[in-house]
Protein backbone atom coordinates (compact mmCIF):
# COMPACT_ATOMS: atom_id res chain seq x y z
CA UNK A 1 0.00 0.00 0.00
CA UNK A 2 1.30 3.46 -0.92
CA UNK A 3 0.98 6.01 1.90
CA UNK A 4 -0.95 9.19 1.21
CA UNK A 5 0.95 12.48 0.74
CA UNK A 6 -0.40 13.63 4.11
CA UNK A 7 0.92 10.51 5.82
CA UNK A 8 4.31 10.99 4.20
CA UNK A 9 4.33 14.64 5.27
CA UNK A 10 3.52 13.70 8.87
CA UNK A 11 6.26 11.07 8.86
CA UNK A 12 8.81 13.60 7.63
CA UNK A 13 7.74 16.23 10.17
CA UNK A 14 7.95 13.67 12.95
CA UNK A 15 11.49 12.75 11.89
CA UNK A 16 10.68 9.21 10.70
CA UNK A 17 13.19 8.34 8.00
CA UNK A 18 14.64 11.82 8.34
CA UNK A 19 18.16 11.06 7.11
CA UNK A 20 18.58 14.00 4.76
CA UNK A 21 20.40 17.26 5.03
CA UNK A 22 18.69 20.31 6.47
CA UNK A 23 19.35 24.03 6.39
CA UNK A 24 17.48 26.50 8.60
CA UNK A 25 17.86 30.28 8.42
CA UNK A 26 15.97 33.40 9.53
CA UNK A 27 15.74 36.69 7.71
CA UNK A 28 14.01 40.01 8.36
CA UNK A 29 10.47 40.12 6.95
CA UNK A 30 11.41 42.62 4.25
CA UNK A 31 11.03 42.52 0.48
CA UNK A 32 14.80 42.94 0.24
CA UNK A 33 15.25 39.60 2.06
CA UNK A 34 13.53 37.63 -0.72
CA UNK A 35 16.68 37.68 -2.86
CA UNK A 36 18.76 36.53 0.12
CA UNK A 37 16.42 33.57 0.73
CA UNK A 38 16.47 32.65 -2.96
CA UNK A 39 20.28 32.84 -3.07
CA UNK A 40 20.66 30.73 0.06
CA UNK A 41 18.34 28.02 -1.31
CA UNK A 42 20.17 27.95 -4.67
CA UNK A 43 23.60 27.78 -3.04
CA UNK A 44 22.65 25.03 -0.60
CA UNK A 45 21.01 22.90 -3.30
CA UNK A 46 24.10 23.32 -5.49
CA UNK A 47 26.27 22.13 -2.57
CA UNK A 48 23.96 19.14 -2.15
CA UNK A 49 24.30 18.15 -5.82
CA UNK A 50 20.82 19.16 -6.98
CA UNK A 51 20.27 19.64 -10.68
CA UNK A 52 19.57 23.01 -12.30
CA UNK A 53 15.84 22.28 -12.68
CA UNK A 54 15.38 21.66 -8.95
CA UNK A 55 17.46 24.73 -8.07
CA UNK A 56 15.30 26.85 -10.37
CA UNK A 57 12.01 25.38 -9.10
CA UNK A 58 12.98 25.68 -5.42
CA UNK A 59 14.17 29.25 -5.98
CA UNK A 60 10.84 30.22 -7.48
CA UNK A 61 8.90 28.44 -4.73
CA UNK A 62 10.84 30.13 -1.89
CA UNK A 63 10.46 33.47 -3.67
CA UNK A 64 6.68 33.11 -3.78
CA UNK A 65 6.29 31.77 -0.24
CA UNK A 66 8.64 34.33 1.31
CA UNK A 67 7.02 37.20 -0.60
CA UNK A 68 3.59 36.10 0.63
CA UNK A 69 4.84 35.98 4.22
CA UNK A 70 6.17 39.54 3.87
CA UNK A 71 3.03 40.89 2.19
CA UNK A 72 0.30 39.07 4.07
CA UNK A 73 1.56 38.82 7.66
CA UNK A 74 2.79 41.22 10.27
CA UNK A 75 6.02 39.30 10.86
CA UNK A 76 9.36 40.72 11.90
CA UNK A 77 11.35 37.60 10.98
CA UNK A 78 10.70 34.75 8.58
CA UNK A 79 12.22 31.31 9.05
CA UNK A 80 13.09 29.16 6.05
CA UNK A 81 13.87 25.46 6.14
CA UNK A 82 15.29 23.45 3.26
CA UNK A 83 15.22 19.70 3.86
CA UNK A 84 16.66 17.10 1.52
CA UNK A 85 14.64 13.92 2.11
CA UNK A 86 16.24 11.96 -0.74
CA UNK A 87 13.63 11.77 -3.49
CA UNK A 88 11.87 14.91 -2.21
CA UNK A 89 13.13 18.34 -1.24
CA UNK A 90 10.90 20.23 1.18
CA UNK A 91 10.86 24.02 1.43
CA UNK A 92 9.17 25.56 4.48
CA UNK A 93 8.55 29.23 5.18
CA UNK A 94 7.34 30.09 8.68
CA UNK A 95 5.89 33.49 9.49
CA UNK A 96 5.12 34.92 12.92
CA UNK A 97 1.43 35.05 12.30
CA UNK A 98 -1.00 37.90 12.49
CA UNK A 99 -1.92 37.31 8.86
CA UNK A 100 -5.39 36.98 7.45
CA UNK A 101 -6.79 33.74 6.11
CA UNK A 102 -5.26 30.48 4.96
CA UNK A 103 -2.99 30.54 1.89
CA UNK A 104 -4.88 29.65 -1.29
CA UNK A 105 -4.15 30.24 -4.97
CA UNK A 106 -5.70 33.48 -6.16
CA UNK A 107 -7.59 34.22 -9.32
CA UNK A 108 -5.76 36.98 -11.15
CA UNK A 109 -7.03 38.80 -14.20
CA UNK A 110 -4.98 38.79 -17.39
CA UNK A 111 -3.78 42.35 -16.81
CA UNK A 112 -2.99 41.97 -13.09
CA UNK A 113 0.65 41.88 -12.06
CA UNK A 114 0.31 39.59 -9.02
CA UNK A 115 -1.91 36.86 -7.65
CA UNK A 116 -0.38 33.84 -9.36
CA UNK A 117 2.32 32.86 -6.85
CA UNK A 118 0.58 29.96 -5.16
CA UNK A 119 -0.65 28.70 -8.52
CA UNK A 120 3.00 28.51 -9.60
CA UNK A 121 3.89 26.76 -6.34
CA UNK A 122 1.14 24.18 -6.94
CA UNK A 123 2.38 23.51 -10.48
CA UNK A 124 6.03 23.11 -9.46
CA UNK A 125 5.40 21.02 -6.34
CA UNK A 126 4.42 17.42 -5.73
CA UNK A 127 2.41 18.74 -2.76
CA UNK A 128 2.08 21.96 -0.82
CA UNK A 129 0.05 23.30 2.06
CA UNK A 130 0.14 25.08 5.38
CA UNK A 131 0.15 24.10 9.03
CA UNK A 132 0.11 26.08 12.26
CA UNK A 133 3.62 26.86 13.47
CA UNK A 134 4.83 24.70 16.34
CA UNK A 135 4.72 27.66 18.73
CA UNK A 136 1.15 28.44 17.66
CA UNK A 137 2.03 32.03 16.77
CA UNK A 138 2.32 31.71 13.03
CA UNK A 139 1.99 29.50 10.02
CA UNK A 140 4.30 27.16 8.11
CA UNK A 141 3.69 27.14 4.38
CA UNK A 142 5.50 24.23 2.78
CA UNK A 143 6.11 22.73 -0.63
CA UNK A 144 7.66 19.42 -1.62
CA UNK A 145 9.50 19.13 -4.90
CA UNK A 146 10.84 16.10 -6.74
CA UNK A 147 14.61 15.93 -6.21
CA UNK A 148 16.57 16.05 -9.46
CA UNK A 149 20.25 15.27 -8.97
CA UNK A 150 22.93 16.79 -11.17
CA UNK A 151 24.52 14.23 -13.51
CA UNK A 152 28.01 13.14 -12.48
Amino acid sequence: MVPSPDALRRERRDGVGDLGRRDVFRLPALSASVADARGRIRARLREWGAGAELRDDASLVVTELFTNAVRHTDSEKITCVLHDCGSVVRVEVTDQGRGTGVPAPGVAGADEEGGRGLLLVSVLSLAWGSDPAEDGAGRVVWAELAAHRAPH
